[in-house]
């Protein structure tokens, strides 16, 4: 993410990445140590990312945005808020409702978070992204504070939908960003996926 922002020029396409990662701890920027209760056998990486610690794993749909903003004509608060609203419709089509909490980004069902934010902007470019919870192991979480909120309950969307294919629910996020961003989704070649 970083060298793809460093070596964007102005005619580079925008990207969003969608992936899976195994069992890691990330500290923001902001991140405090304190926020790591008992993080065990999981590795911790600093990362350039806004915001505390959460937990990345599999079972959790990760997309980074690799975004020109000013070629969007957005600012930050503005992209923290269509990604939340990418989630909260992408919920609604599973008959899940979702919403915000006043002074704590990310997604909340039934009072318990369900997707993470976390950017980083360079150069009028964003990347990292979002994290949403899809049917992975939620004990890491007991590990560490959410997002530097002691006691922050989490779910995930298995908690509420049966049968999940991330891979149909990834696409449904993308397709749902893309419009909201009025942007078309254009399929990576063989090479460019295999990254």
């Amino acid at each position: 993410m970083q060298a793809f922002t460093d070596q964007r020029g102005a005619a580079s396409a925008d990207e969003l990445w969608l992936l899976e990662h195994t069992a890691v701890f990330t500290l923001g920027q902001a991140g405090r140590r304190e926020h790591l209760l008992a993080p065990g056998d999981i590795p911790v990486v600093q990362v350039d990312r806004g915001g505390q610690v959460t937990y990345h794993g599999p079972g959790q749909l990760v997309a980074y945005l690799l975004l020109d903003l000013r070629r969007a004509g957005i600012g930050v608060k503005r992209l923290v808020e269509t990604l939340e609203e990418t989630i909260i419709e992408l919920l609604e089509g599973y008959a899940v409702a979702a919403g915000l909490r006043p002074g704590a980004p990310g997604v909340y069902v039934g009072g318990r978070k369900i997707a993470s934010l976390g950017l980083r902007v360079r150069r009028g470019c964003s990347f990292h992204g979002l994290a949403l919870n899809l049917d992975g192991d939620l004990e890491p979480f007991s590990r560490i504070n959410p997002c530097g909120y002691p006691g922050l309950g989490v779910t995930r969307l298995g908690d509420w939908v049966n049968d999940l294919d991330p891979g149909a629910v990834g696409l449904e996020l993308a397709g749902i960003l893309a419009r909201r961003l009025g942007f078309e989704l254009c399929q990576p070649s063989a090479d460019e996926a295999a990254l």
